[in-house]
């Protein structure tokens, strides 16, 4: 068997599937997930501690703001389009040499 010279040697690169791959991965977490012990705790804490934190933020810093201002939606909507398309002020403002 006659080998062909270094330079010759053309790698094709591996065919893709993309449906193995996926399922490759999601099976991989899968399995991770199902085999952890102090991570699924570490887990929970953490999700009861987000849930915790959105429920003070909703309840003491985003009472109803636009409910108490505005009767309708429109005018909500429009109070919310007219707040965020304004221009922001100018921030640095060049000085004149002297």
């Amino acid at each position: 068997m006659i080998r062909p010279a270094q330079s010759e040697i053309v790698l094709k690169p591996p065919a893709r599937r993309p449906a193995r791959a996926v399922a490759a991965i999601v099976q991989f977490y899968r399995d991770g997930f199902r085999r952890m012990t102090v991570g699924k705790t570490l887990w929970k804490v953490i999700i009861i501690k987000l849930i915790i934190i959105f429920a003070v933020l909703k309840l003491f810093f985003f009472q109803g703001f636009l409910e108490s201002k505005f009767k309708t939606d429109n005018q909500r909507a429009a109070y919310v389009l007219e707040q965020i398309t304004q221009f922001a002020p100018a921030t640095h403002v060049q000085q004149e040499e002297r």
